[in-house]
């Protein structure tokens, strides 16, 4: 299975026109036609879609997403509690405020540990299987299609990727979220997982699961989509020149910039299966459409202010690591997708 997925990366429009030169078992000799081309080859340390790269991409995705998501446990806790009991906790300064004066400051750090687990279990399927999928859907469209439609591509690619992602996250979300939200409830990561295996069974673990790829899903889609073409779009009208004539530093620096665009994106079009996911866990019992009615269309979109901040960080973050571990690693990152050459002669035709 990896040789046919290494082999299709290599058919792969959109890592023209990069993956020729990715290889990293190309010898000197082999690269004498360019200077572009001899400088790639010293630069990566592996072939683009080999075994390799994809496990140091699902690297990169723990890291982006374990290290991101742990570190902004406090402002999640106090969202999901907005979220769930609107009436007393209000906004997010008084939110903030009620939490460490119920609870002290160590308050603040509750469910640290599923969400560490978790958010890592997640990072490693979504940007793992994003870059497998990417590759795999982009050779069945063919060169000049995957570049047409790549927008389409993305959004394929991500939900195809957050699907699996989500099923892997589920079950530390469950305890994560009744930790946060559920006084005297179970306090710890090995309190809790137990716990909820003794009273519901596994399906305690997998109730939220289909809000869960409700919001993950459509939030994914926005996270890859809008930041791979608000990344092509910033190189080409924003930074004054080329990509490859920007060191890495100054490409990690549109990386994050790109990230964040992306991330105010993401938390609008998911924040309402959030919600909804937080009431869930909260509520043993009820289900997805009892919950909605419950909350209601304006109890939808509490929380959105500390979520948008929140998830806005954590997306620019969370491209910023991914990228970091790519150039530490020195994985082929390509360019951003150009018009093949046969697509620009049929358009030249056309003309």
């Amino acid at each position: 299975m990896f040789r046919s997925l290494i082999e299709t990366a290599r058919n792969n429009p959109l890592a023209k026109p990069f993956l020729a030169e990715a290889n990293c078992q190309t010898k000197s000799s082999d690269v004498s036609g360019t200077g572009m081309a001899a400088a790639a080859a010293e630069e990566t340390s592996c072939e683009f879609g080999s075994n390799k790269y994809y496990a140091l991409c699902g690297f990169g995705g723990i890291l982006s997403c374990g290290i991101t998501h742990t570190a902004v446990v406090p402002l999640d806790l106090v969202k999901c509690r907005i979220q769930v009991n609107p009436e007393k906790y209000g906004g997010i300064v008084n939110g903030f405020r009620l939490t460490v004066q119920e609870g002290g400051m160590k308050e603040l750090a509750k469910g640290w540990a599923p969400t560490a687990i978790g958010y890592s279990a997640q990072g490693l399927c979504k940007f793992g299987f994003y870059e497998v999928f990417k590759i795999v859907y982009g050779n069945a469209m063919g060169e000049e299609n995957a570049f047409l439609w790549r927008t389409s591509l993305y959004l394929v690619a991500s939900a195809s990727a957050e699907f699996f992602a989500d099923i892997a996250l589920c079950p530390m979300e469950a305890v994560k979220v009744r930790i946060q939200t559920q006084p005297g409830w179970s306090s710890t990561l090995r309190e809790g997982f137990p716990r909820i295996l003794k009273e519901e069974g596994i399906n305690g673990f997998y109730k939220g699961l289909v809000p869960l790829w409700a919001r993950q899903i459509p939030y994914t889609m926005m996270k890859f989509s809008c930041f791979e073409r608000t990344l092509e779009a910033l190189y080409k009208y924003v930074v004054p020149k080329p990509r490859s004539e920007c060191n890495k530093s100054e490409q990690l620096m549109v990386t994050f910039t790109a990230g964040y665009i992306a991330g105010v994106f993401c938390a609008i079009v998911s924040h309402p299966a959030d919600t909804i996911v937080s009431k869930l866990n909260n509520a043993p019992g009820s289900n997805f459409v009892s919950a909605a009615k419950e909350l209601g269309l304006k109890g939808m979109w509490k929380g959105l202010g500390p979520r948008i901040i929140m998830i806005g960080t954590l997306t620019a973050l969370q491209w910023f690591i991914y990228d970091s571990v790519k150039v530490y690693f020195r994985l082929p990152r390509p360019p951003p997708p150009e018009m093949p050459e046969s697509l620009k002669r049929k358009l030249a035709q056309q003309q």
